[in-house]
Parts: C-alpha cells; sequence; structure tokens
C-alpha cells in the first residue's frame, strides 16, 4: 500500500459517499456502482487500465495491489480523517472541477445564459455545468455546508 497518493481514485462499492466528497476536494472519484463494476477482478482491471488507486474496505481485495489504500472506518468523516493520515489533502476545492453526482467534468456557465428551475440564475451567483450529466452547481448553502464538515476533518 501506497503512503501517498493524490487520485485519481476509484472507490468500489462500499466507498459511494466518500466518492463523492473527494469529488468536492476537487479529485477524480470514479466509483464503481456508477462504472457498474462489482466483481474484484474487474475493479482491478479498471484501477489498472485508469491507472487509478483502489480505495476499497476490502482487505482482501486491497492486498492484490501495491497501491490500494484500505481503509477500516465504515462511517464517511472517518474515512476522510483515514485518507488524510495517509497524505491525501482534504479540503473544499475553491472551484468544483468534478461533478458531485457522476464525477464527470464541470465547465463554467457564462453570464446570462439560462440555468435549469432548480438553478439561480448566473447574475447572481457563479454557475458550472457537467458535461457528462447536466447537472449545474454554485456556491449556496450545500457548498458552504461541505467547506464546514472538510473544515473538521
Amino acid at each position: 500500500m501506497s503512503e501517498r497518493t493524490d487520485g485519481p481514485f476509484l472507490l468500489d462499492v462500499m466507498c459511494g459517499k466518500l466518492a463523492t466528497m473527494l469529488r468536492f476536494c476537487g479529485y477524480d472519484a470514479a466509483y464503481a456502482r456508477d462504472r457498474g463494476v462489482q466483481d474484484d477482478d474487474a475493479l482491478l482491471e479498471l484501477s489498472c487500465t485508469e491507472n487509478r488507486t483502489l480505495v476499497t474496505r476490502d482487505v482482501a481485495l486491497a492486498d492484490r495491489t501495491d497501491d490500494a489504500v484500505c481503509l477500516t472506518e465504515r462511517d464517511t468523516d472517518d474515512q476522510l480523517r483515514e485518507l488524510a493520515a495517509k497524505g491525501v489533502e482534504i479540503s473544499l476545492d475553491p472551484e468544483p472541477d468534478h461533478c458531485g453526482d457522476c464525477n464527470g467534468p464541470v465547465e463554467s456557465v457564462e453570464p446570462g445564459e439560462p440555468t435549469p428551475d432548480y438553478a439561480p440564475s448566473t447574475e447572481a451567483f457563479d454557475i458550472w455545468r457537467c458535461r457528462e450529466c447536466g447537472q449545474h452547481f454554485w456556491k449556496g448553502s450545500h457548498w458552504t455546508a461541505v467547506r464546514d464538515r472538510l473544515a473538521r476533518i
């Protein structure tokens, strides 16, 4: 197991909430369930093919690769602390790079461009859109809650 890793990551099916939090920290964090991958051999192949560090709670799976990160905790905040102890920077990225939902890349929405009903206007906030799933993001109350949560890690 490596002492320090900066991603990109592949998180197994036991670490879905952690994948979302790592995306808020600016990491490329693919989630196995989103990719339709659950089989251990397929996870190892995907992590190798895409040069991703595997993050898992499965000791036997982690032992099958040199650069896996094996977590012991179930709670997402405790998992973030474990990753921080292994050298992963855990802090809110100043601007989103990856969609919290699908891990796709996000792009800035131009001022004046229309936004969906659930999103504020570009005159009120800087808005980002996922190029994969179309989800819109802005620094609202959820952003603040995640920032405060990560600051406690």
